[in-house]
């Protein structure tokens, strides 16, 4: 079964302890040295506006000839500037919580079942957040951005070299000029030393699951087997009760920092540095999870 359909059902109660709240405090500390993109909340607090305005749409009280249409251009280019995109979105979990802190978020991923929660989890909160259903490696927007971010190691899911270095192109070809892209991967010490062929399974009141971590030595790919088992609603007046079972398999490679900084480079954009995702300090031979960040640095010719 292809990846995240049934799993999407339930995803976000087997993630509930996953602390998105701090992953987007962290990173906005991330794009506020390293970026140029600004939060529009931050933009707000001159105390001569009122709550809610945004400064960049504050029109000028009067404008001579050819100024009003120059100050739309800026106006837009200002938008991408501080537009946040989000590869592997999911059920747009961090997407939200990147907004709430005040970032104009766009979240892409290639499941429809997890974009529609993702949806639905948006119009409650109130929130404006436009999804679309994209494969990273297929992204197509329709302007640049300051900045692309990708977290809960979505990179991983791609598994081939060709794979990644067409999706770093297609991020390094939209980033606003000197824009920032920051991402996580899980290392290849991660799969080979540390889940690599272990069996975790968790039991929820609602579902259960059972994931059989397989990895390949000669491509450092783990492949892992997801069984669920989900509670059905009761029908009629039967007391027992039912789960339905279904399988999927997933598909993630190792990568090690190295790796990755060729990718970088090969797509155009600059290395900036890295980080342990966990220890917020320097990457070592144990780092589990690492946060990269590059720099646009100029558009490939294809």
């Amino acid at each position: 079964m292809e990846a995240y359909t049934d799993f999407a059902k339930v995803y976000d109660e087997f993630m509930d302890e996953t602390p998105y709240h701090d992953w987007a405090a962290y990173i906005s500390r991330l794009i506020s040295g390293y970026g140029i993109s600004v939060p529009y909340k931050k933009k707000s607090e001159d105390p001569t506006q009122e709550d809610g305005a945004e400064s960049q749409d504050i029109d000028a009280p009067t404008s001579q000839p050819g100024e009003e249409e120059e100050e739309d251009k800026e106006a837009l280019l200002l938008q991408e500037q501080n537009l946040v995109v989000e590869l592997g979105c999911g059920t747009g979990s961090f997407t939200e919580e990147m907004a709430k802190l005040g970032y104009d978020m766009i979240g892409i991923d290639n499941s429809g079942e997890m974009l529609g929660i993702a949806r639905n989890k948006m119009e409650k909160a109130g929130l404006d957040i436009m999804y679309l259903e994209q494969d990273m490696c297929e992204l197509d927007l329709f302007c640049t951005a300051g900045t692309i971010v990708s977290v809960c190691d979505s990179i991983n899911y791609l598994i081939e070299d060709e794979q990644i270095r067409k999706a770093f192109t297609k991020v390094n070809n939209y980033l606003y000029p000197g824009g920032l892209f920051l991402f996580d991967f899980n290392t290849l010490h991660k799969y080979r030393d540390v889940i690599g062929n272990v069996t975790i399974a968790e039991n929820r009141e609602d579902c259960s699951f059972i994931w059989e971590n397989f990895f390949d030595i000669d491509t450092n790919i783990n492949e892992y087997d997801l069984t669920l088992f989900v509670k059905k609603d009761k029908s009629g007046d039967k007391e027992e009760e039912l789960f339905e079972r279904s399988i999927e398999t997933h598909l993630q490679r190792g990568y090690t920092l190295d790796e990755m900084k060729a990718f970088i480079e090969q797509a155009g954009m600059s290395f900036i540095t890295a980080i342990d995702a966990d220890t917020h300090e320097q990457p070592t031979e144990d780092s589990e999870r690492i946060y990269v960040l590059a720099r646009e640095h100029g558009k490939l010719m294809n």
